[in-house]
This record gives structure tokens, C-alpha cells and sequence, in this order.
């Protein structure tokens, strides 16, 4: 099932720590007609960009070894016309914004399905992005950013109770729930 739109070069760099979607997302790509390297590190994806670098990238934000957005600056450096997809987690303006400046072409939140990620690589530059098809719920939103500033705050409820202007209690109450849908 390839993509009759695929260019002349269809390397494509994909890294992920997570290895059960690494694997998942490098199957689909490859059937799509891709030429898969899949990595889960930011040395092994800075050594592939160096080396060979792709046409095509997807990268993670957060790795076990780093940041997603030096591999993006690395692609961009070694080849300009690399066009970059950032995946993550946790998404929030700011981190779609410094994707977006170290040369992402598009930014989508995990788990992102494999023809979303074959739509934003191929995409025109001038192209306007599609609605999503599934879009998180306003308490997911609400839940996702709840959980970013936790994160950011090093997990003290009190200074992120403090910086979300919120009472301690209700954001312990909300720490303790699990994710909305």
C-alpha cells in the first residue's frame, strides 16, 4: 500500500523511546512505502542525522537521553529540506512553537496514528491542517496541562497549586484521578 505521492527519497528517521510504538510506527511507515531507520536515543538519532541524514523525520520531545528538539536542530543543520514531524505527550503551545523554530514542519500529540504522521510529512508548506478527526476533549486539555506544570514544578503539588491558582487540595484531588478521554 505506497503512497504514490512519495518522493524520489524515502528515508525516513524515526526516534522514539518507547519501543512498542517505535516498532508499531516503523511497520506502518514501511508499509507505506518508506525507508524505515528507527532509533530510540538522541546519540543514536544525532550519529544517523550526521552520518545519512533522512528526507523524512519523526521525532519525540522527551527521550530517556535527552531533548527531541537538539535531533531536530541536528536534521535541519546536516539537511534543510528534512521535513521533521515532532511527536509527544504533552502538548502545549510553547513546545509546538520551539519545534516549530528548530525546524519541525508539524507537531502532533501521541499516540499519533501512522496516516496522521504520513499526511504531515507530505504536506504542502502552504497547506492548511485538516481539523483532527478525534479531538482531545476540553478536560483532557484541562488534564494535560494540570499535568505539564506538575511536571515542570519538579511534582510540588504546593508551588503547582500555586502557579495554576488553585487550592492545594482540589489539585491533589485532580492528581489523583486518571486522564479524561
Amino acid at each position: 500500500m505506497s503512497d504514490p505521492e512519495l518522493p524520489e527519497d524515502k528515508t525516513l528517521l524515526i526516534v522514539d523511546d518507547d519501543a512498542p510504538f517505535l516498532n508499531r510506527l516503523g511497520r506502518a511507515m514501511t508499509a507505506r512505502g518508506f525507508e524505515v531507520t528507527a532509533v530510540s536515543s538522541v546519540a543514536e538519532a544525532m550519529a544517523q542525522a550526521r552520518s545519512a541524514p533522512p528526507a523524512f523525520a519523526v521525532v519525540d520531545l522527551r527521550l530517556d537521553d535527552g531533548d527531541g528538539l537538539d535531533v531536530v536542530r541536528t536534521l535541519y543543520a546536516s539537511r534543510p529540506d528534512c521535513r521533521v514531524v515532532m511527536l509527544t505527550g504533552y502538548g502545549n503551545i510553547a513546545t509546538a512553537v520551539a519545534a516549530v523554530k528548530s525546524g519541525a514542519i508539524d507537531y502532533l500529540s501521541k499516540p499519533a496514528d501512522a496516516d496522521d504522521v504520513v499526511k504531515a510529512l507530505l504536506a504542502s508548506p502552504d497547506a492548511k491542517p485538516e481539523p483532527p478527526d478525534n479531538p482531545m476533549s476540553a478536560d483532557r486539555v484541562r488534564w494535560e496541562h494540570i499535568q505539564r506544570v506538575f511536571e515542570l514544578c519538579d511534582h510540588n503539588v504546593s508551588e503547582t497549586a500555586r502557579r495554576l491558582n488553585m487550592h492545594r487540595r482540589t489539585l491533589q484531588r485532580i492528581l489523583a484521578k486518571r486522564a479524561p478521554r
